[in-house]
């Protein structure tokens, strides 16, 4: 089975690293530097929400059954070869249903050109092995590159030693840390 991007919440502490490096991949220089140069700037597809002391890094989920393949009138989304959902832009005339029918809100409208945004797993970098920018610079470990087989056998891991240390993990997590800041102030 191929991989995905899996969320671990808990661990989010709303850096937004996934966010800058998500635009300077899609950039046209592929640098930081570059990036905030560009003219149009170059444009993240996906959004770190925070709902109180907590935060969330949404995205398209690629899901197996896309609403958004399904609702798009003219075959701008699609699928490419390792299964992951993408826009086609020349084939993308702005309609929106995409946006309208994502549950996760994982589809946005591009500002300047008028065509659907949303992660297409950077397919230059995990044709090289690598994984998607916004995993590679997640400091905490929220974002993760696995298949599907990986994250549930880490899940029951992080389970196990959870239950073993009385409840606590082994190490503080991002939103402990939030918390225990919140506690104090």
């Amino acid at each position: 089975m191929s991989k995905t991007i899996f969320t671990v919440a808990e661990k989010c502490v709303a850096c937004k690293s996934c966010e800058i490096a998500c635009a300077v991949e899609h950039s046209r220089s592929k640098t930081l530097a570059g990036a905030i140069l560009e003219t149009p700037p170059p444009q993240r597809r996906i959004n770190v929400e925070g709902v109180g002391a907590y935060s969330y890094p949404s995205r398209c989920q690629h899901c197996s059954d896309a609403a958004c393949v399904t609702a798009c009138p003219t075959g701008a989304m699609q699928r490419d070869g390792c299964d992951a959902v993408f826009s086609d832009a020349d084939k993308c005339i702005g309609c929106w249903m995409c946006v309208v029918v994502c549950p996760f809100g994982g589809v946005t409208a591009d500002p300047v050109g008028k065509k659907a945004l949303k992660c297409d797993r950077c397919p230059e970098r995990t044709a090289k092995g690598e994984a998607p920018a916004c995993v590679a610079a997640c400091p905490t470990g929220t974002l993760l590159y696995l298949t599907p087989e990986e994250f549930a056998a880490e899940r029951r891991q992080a389970t196990a030693r959870a239950a073993i240390c009385g409840g606590q993990a082994d190490e503080p997590n991002g939103m402990d840390i939030l918390r225990s800041l919140k506690r104090t102030h």
